[in-house]
């Protein structure tokens, strides 16, 4: 009885959740920084006064 299917399927998994483990905190670095500076653009946004008076 062979069991390299076995082998190979355990590596192949084992392989899969290494390589997750390192991409998904980059995923995750890279959603909370795009958060961060869309935040911080629409604090700036606001933080600007209005040029001139809306005319009627």
């Amino acid at each position: 009885m062979s069991y390299a299917g076995y082998v190979t399927a355990a590596y192949a998994v084992f392989a899969a959740v290494l390589l997750w483990d390192f991409v998904a905190p980059r995923i995750r670095i890279a959603q909370v920084l795009r958060a961060v500076r869309l935040l911080a653009r629409r604090d700036a946004a606001r933080a600007q006064p209005v040029a001139q008076e809306l005319k009627r």
